[in-house]
């Protein structure tokens, strides 16, 4: 079937202009851009005073970092313009091995947003990990066989590729022989180690925190996704990128949003409008959010508006406020004024739901599993948070432990805490953590980067173990604590990391942490909960905490508590 859309204004993605014209779509397949007469048409929609753009492409994002099943995730994505996001889960997988991809792949069939994959590059991210499992080269093999396995994924372990470890330097052979790319991860690298991390064929990084580290790795061939997400925000020092020659070669990613975030803000689109509203060219924006991620990742006929590409396209209100209004994947319209239209649920294989949805493995707690013996004269180390950043700082701190073992509510000295919950391997490390400003309480949850064993911080060690066992109980998700009292949680049933329930729920689920945890003291320009999540994550710099230790992410080595 030819449906004619006529009089709106193309946003051309080549020519960077946008003209009023028509568009002629065959099928799934757009045919023609210029003036076409009404009866070549089989159905014709006026657009006057309306834009069209490709729709958008989220670049990298971890699905489950919304805590929403893909099903989910595509209705609150689609309305936003959204036809295509490359998702990495290697969340899931670090809970379920393969399994979790096998679930995650089976859960994105058929949706009205293409969801392509990246495989994980590294489960567990280093050796001071504990994922339930390992996954080799030899594991990924399989899943190159699937038509929307696009990459490798993020190449964390950049201290690995710099040492030649034969095992990371198999994985990016296998996707070089299988026609993928390789993702990047290496914040702050630079130099030396930056070009042996490049050399090894990884062309892609979405860690930049500042434009200097960005335009080195442009100018050494990289491309650079400018991040927006729920705790991460290099939107700002980034805006550079949004300026040629850079947006020629520049993508916009998520990496880890919120489902309260999705809902109040949007998604792609709403990196765009941000990126306007600061000075940013609306069509180097939209570039960087529809061809320059298709042409990255080879998707060829995706991301213009243009004869033989895919009829993805975007019906805008408003260009500059990027008001979508009616959205196209494949020709068909699948949001009108704003409505999603109804589709059905992917079928997925009853032993996999069995596997993620019974992923706990841990013994109950007691408040003396978070006590620390103090050691005379010794100082401690501190785990502190960089405000509006996954990066961390180490302080050291002479602690009173005659009172509540070294927590110091008024100078914001918290217990932290990771568990292990795959094998109920008993492993588990204490530390302190500064910049939560939690002044009672804790807060707990099975969401922890990238093994998403169990984490909590808290005020006392009596609301901390609550906070684990009810997770526990919950088989995974979020809780706030106060005095011995649940006060708020979100059971999160699928691998510890994602609801069932829609995205409108969860953000509404989502929302009520936050504000629970807002009235234990914590400041509210912190995401509390992305903010714990990623302090265990040993692949970020500088200084993390995992259930083997506490680790200097630099060196790859484990550091003592007392200093």
């Amino acid at each position: 079937m030819k449906t004619l859309l006529k009089n709106a204004f193309i946003v051309n993605v080549f020519s960077e202009k946008i003209e009023k014209t028509n568009v002629l779509i065959n099928d799934d397949v757009i045919i023609g851009v210029g003036d076409y007469a009404d009866d070549c048409a089989d159905q014709i929609v006026d657009y006057t005073g309306k834009y069209l753009c490709p729709s958008f492409i989220d670049a990298h994002i971890h699905i489950e970092s919304t805590f929403l099943t893909p099903f989910n995730l595509s209705k609150i994505c689609v309305k936003h313009g959204t036809t295509a996001i490359v998702a990495d889960p290697h969340e899931i997988a670090n809970v379920c091995g393969k399994d979790g991809i096998k679930y995650m792949i089976q859960s994105s069939k058929n949706l009205p947003m293409d969801i392509y994959f990246a495989l994980p590059s590294c489960v567990p991210a280093t050796g001071f990990d504990e994922s339930f499992t390992t996954l080799n080269a030899e594991d990924l093999e399989e899943f190159y066989a699937e038509e929307k396995v696009v990459a490798l994924a993020e190449m964390m372990n950049y201290v690995g590729v710099n040492l030649g470890d034969k095992e990371i330097f198999k994985k990016i052979a296998d996707a070089k022989k299988h026609g993928r790319i390789i993702n990047g991860h290496a914040p702050l690298l630079s130099g030396e180690s930056l070009d042996n991390y490049i050399s090894a064929g990884i062309y892609d990084d979405h860690e930049c925190s500042n434009v200097q580290e960005a335009v080195e790795k442009f100018d050494k061939g990289m491309s650079i996704f400018v991040r927006y997400g729920t705790s991460t925000k290099s939107l700002p020092e980034l805006l550079p990128m949004f300026t040629k020659p850079y947006s020629n070669k520049c993508a916009l990613v998520t990496d880890d949003m919120e489902s309260a975030d999705l809902i109040s803000d949007g998604h792609v689109d709403n990196i765009i409008r941000k990126a306007v509203g600061m000075g940013a060219d609306v069509i180097q924006a939209i570039k960087m959010a529809t061809i320059n991620p298709a042409k990255h990742y080879g998707l060829n006929n995706l991301g213009a508006i243009a004869p033989g590409y895919k009829a993805n396209l975007v019906v805008l209100n408003d260009l500059e406020k990027v008001d979508v209004c009616d959205v196209y994947k494949n020709g068909v319209k699948v949001v009108t004024n704003k409505v999603v239209s109804p589709f059905p649920m992917p079928k997925v294989d009853d032993a996999l739901v069995y596997r993620v949805k019974n992923s706990f493995n841990l013994t109950r707690l007691s408040a003396n599993d978070f006590y620390i013996k103090p050691i005379k004269d010794k100082k401690v180390r501190v785990i502190k948070l960089v405000k509006n950043s996954l990066l961390t700082e180490q302080v050291t701190l002479d602690l009173d432990f005659t009172k509540n073992n070294g927590v110091d509510i008024d100078n914001d000295i918290l217990k932290l805490a990771v568990i292990e919950r795959h094998k109920n391997t008993g492993n588990k490390c204490v530390g302190y953590a500064n910049g939560f400003t939690l002044k009672d309480g804790a807060i707990a949850t099975s969401v922890s980067h990238d093994s998403h064993n169990l984490i909590v911080v808290g005020a006392n060690d009596t609301d901390m173990a609550l906070a684990c066992n009810t997770i526990i109980d919950m088989g995974g998700g979020c809780v706030v604590v106060k005095n011995g009292q649940v006060v708020c949680k979100m059971p999160l049933p699928i691998a510890g990391l994602m609801s069932e329930l829609s995205a409108e729920e969860v953000s509404e689920q989502n929302e009520k942490l936050r504000q629970a945890v807002y009235t234990l003291g914590v400041d509210t320009s912190l995401t509390p909960f992305m903010s714990l999540a990623f302090i265990s994550l040993p692949v970020i710099p500088n200084v993390k905490i995992t259930t083997k230790g506490i680790v200097d992410v630099n060196t790859q080595t484990l550091l003592d508590l007392f200093v």
